[in-house]
């Protein structure tokens, strides 16, 4: 490998891999960034090694993408490893920023889940009731799996994190635009959120009034107008609550804002964002009927208000325990 590249890390912990589709998604720049990196790690792209990894010096990765949480020990070995290898650590979509739909595994504990995947689920053929297991004994030796944690953790839980660029996944132009901006040195302060300081609400086309909301309406419960906010029409749009960069694009196509950008600036819990926002537009006085607009309205809370942050929330798990750990 040429010593005038810099040198670039991507890795994939407790996530679906849809962040590393998006850097494809760049398209013909990916070339550009073969001209200025060499790529020494790329799990889902190519077949690299953690022992060449081990071997590198210390800060010798210029930049990795770290995309993921982390549920087990060997993502947390990997996530201290390339902190430790890399110059520039970047938690890279919104599984490693707050946690996103792996995170919402927090609502249950490792048996609960454990007895549902290998006990319970109706496609199972499990008759010894087998799980996985750390260490298992075979005449050969001693197999070894990682450790499957009892509760999922964010990237920046785990180790210091010098940049979060959020989406589900991030968008390839954000993406672009980050690579660019490592690349001449024109990144805003370590520790902060590559992207746009305002709402999906403010870059959205759609025609916006009084919000006044009598009843929240689920998506297949209505096909809303294509010019109205879906907010006002009663359908829940996150956008209110939700960091741009991402272009408004689900509003664009009828279908509202799910909130996998999180929440801008000065935002700790963008669940309790989206609760105030949405008590401030509820249309009535009365307890009683607030409390059934949202009982109809809204069944899942956790699964509406942190779908993506339910791990970097205040929240951040139920308090189910195991072994007297949350």
């Amino acid at each position: 490998m040429s010593d005038q590249k810099a040198k670039l890390a991507i890795y994939w912990a407790a996530s679906c891999g849809g962040c590393e589709i998006s850097i494809l998604g760049i398209h013909e720049k990916i070339l550009e960034v073969d001209k200025a990196f060499d790529i020494v790690l790329f799990p889902c792209g190519a077949d690299g090694k953690v022992r060449d990894i081990e071997k590198l010096a210390d800060n010798e990765i210029d930049l990795c993408l770290f995309n993921g949480g982390i549920r087990t020990s060997e993502q947390e070995y990997m996530a201290r490893l390339l902190r430790a290898k890399s110059k520039v650590l970047v938690a890279f979509g919104s599984c490693a920023q707050e946690g996103c739909i792996p995170g919402l595994g927090n609502m249950s504990n490792r048996e609960d889940i454990f007895q549902t995947v290998y006990h319970d689920c109706p496609s199972n053929d499990n008759t010894q009731g087998v799980v996985p297991q750390a260490k298992t004994k075979v005449p050969e030796g001693t197999l070894h799996l990682p450790t499957f944690y009892n509760t999922l953790k964010t990237l920046g839980q785990t180790v210091n994190v010098d940049y979060f660029l959020p989406g589900c996944p991030p968008e390839s132009e954000r993406i672009w635009e980050a690579l660019v901006a490592i690349l001449e040195n024109k990144l805003p302060p370590p520790g902060s959120v590559i992207g746009e300081n305002t709402t999906v609400c403010d870059v959205c086309t759609r025609t916006r009034t009084e919000k006044k909301i009598k009843s929240f309406k689920r998506t297949w419960q209505t096909i809303p107008d294509e010019e109205t906010c879906l907010l006002e029409q009663g359908i829940l749009c996150c956008g209110i609550a939700t960091r741009a960069g991402c272009g408004a694009l689900c509003p664009q196509v009828n279908s509202p804002c799910i909130g996998c950008y999180g929440p801008n600036n000065g935002v700790s819990d963008f669940g309790a964002r989206m609760m105030t926002a949405l008590a401030s537009i509820i249309d009535s006085q009365d307890p009683k009927e607030i409390e059934q607009i949202i009982k109809e309205g809204i069944p899942d809370p956790v699964g509406q208000f942190y779908r993506f942050s339910l791990a970097k929330s205040l929240l951040r798990r139920s308090k189910h325990t195991e072994n007297g750990q949350l």
